[in-house]
């Protein structure tokens, strides 16, 4: 059991929510009001909606050897493109206009992930460099979108994306259950989870055996980005306001930790959804573990560095054996050695 690349990040999850019940006794509680579950852990799935969602995108990402840091910037633009679509609209409250306001998010993100693809898989700019382009400018952009200003909305039906309730639920753990279940589908129940690993694992040799590398690495920028695109639409309807400079800033950075919490290496290949769906919730819980036990607001970010980096080693295979091979030196130092024949007749 220990063996499986779930166990470790499962076994830190646990750590911190029962870390949490230690301090709040009712932390795992869940309630219904007016319809609704509220509690704790409720809460983590919530607000870890948009971070699971862009995680998974960049796990397929990491998948085949890249990486993309323009998430962040993705989700800043669509929140902005919906907020101002809605703000302008003669109807903010209409069931069309929010469609709208989604479908130009999403095609915005199509467009965005498709030029990503291109850089990367045919000009051959390097992942980390054609993504850092549209990091920077696609920040830019959102600005100019909002006019450096944050567009505040009223509308209910697109405040059912975020912050909105669905089956006593909050909509936005369906919506992204239903994405992750989907994803998995199509990457454990068809070839395509296999084709990705295998241009992620060996490039030349897939190249060799006919498979069209290209294809498959600007389809992973597309759903990055469109995922991205989904969480920004999360976010800003949330708070029902669009923030061009604040919206998903960091968020790239994150996702890429869940990913490596998760179990996913960073050089390509195999990869794990169900870990990254942990490690984006490791992620989210740890901020709220953070005000829980009552960590300094100044020292946050160590203390989730520390997290982090103690996960990680955990679930390095080296690092255990090196760590079993000391304990079974020390024990064999301290063990009593038997005595020498001339020790005995002295």
């Amino acid at each position: 059991m220990t063996k499986h690349r779930l166990f470790w990040p499962a076994v830190v999850l646990v750590a911190l929510l029962l870390a949490n019940l230690a301090f709040t006794p009712d932390f795992f509680a869940i309630r219904i009001k007016d319809g609704h579950l509220y509690g704790s852990l409720v809460d983590i799935l919530h607000f870890g909606a948009p971070l699971i969602l862009v995680a998974l995108g960049m796990t397929l990402v990491i998948a085949t050897g890249g990486i993309d840091l323009s998430v962040g910037s993705t989700v800043a633009i669509a929140g902005a493109l919906a907020c101002l679509h809605i703000s302008e609209a003669a109807d903010p409250a209409g069931v069309g206009t929010v469609l709208g306001a989604v479908a130009i998010a999403l095609v915005v993100a199509l467009v965005l992930g498709v030029a990503n693809g291109v850089l990367v898989a045919r000009v051959g700019v390097q992942p980390i460099i054609a993504t850092l382009i549209l990091m920077v400018a696609g920040r830019g952009v959102a600005q100019l979108v909002t006019d450096g200003q944050i567009i505040t909305v009223t509308s209910d039906p697109y405040k059912l994306i975020g912050g909105g309730y669905w089956l006593t639920m909050p909509f936005a753990i369906l919506l992204a259950g239903a994405v992750v279940l989907l994803t998995s589908l199509l990457t454990r129940r068809t070839a395509l989870g296999l084709l990705l690993e295998s241009v992620g694992g060996n490039p030349v040799a897939s190249r060799l055996v006919g498979i069209r590398a290209m294809g498959l690495i600007g389809l992973v920028y597309v759903f990055s980005a469109l995922c991205a695109a989904v969480a920004g639409l999360m976010i800003s309807s949330n708070v029902s306001s669009a923030d061009g400079n604040n919206a998903g800033l960091w968020i790239e950075l994150d996702a890429i930790l869940a990913v490596v919490v998760g179990g996913t290496s960073l050089t390509g290949g195999r990869f794990s959804l169900g870990g990254t769906v942990i490690g984006a919730l490791i992620i989210q819980t740890l901020s709220t573990t953070v005000y829980t036990i009552g960590i300094p607001p100044e020292t946050t970010l160590v203390f989730k560095a520390f997290v982090v980096i103690a996960v990680c080693l955990i679930q390095s295979p080296a690092f255990r054996a090196k760590a079993a091979r000391r304990r079974s030196s020390a024990k064999h130092t301290a063990r009593p050695q038997p005595l020498k024949p001339e020790e005995v007749g002295a």
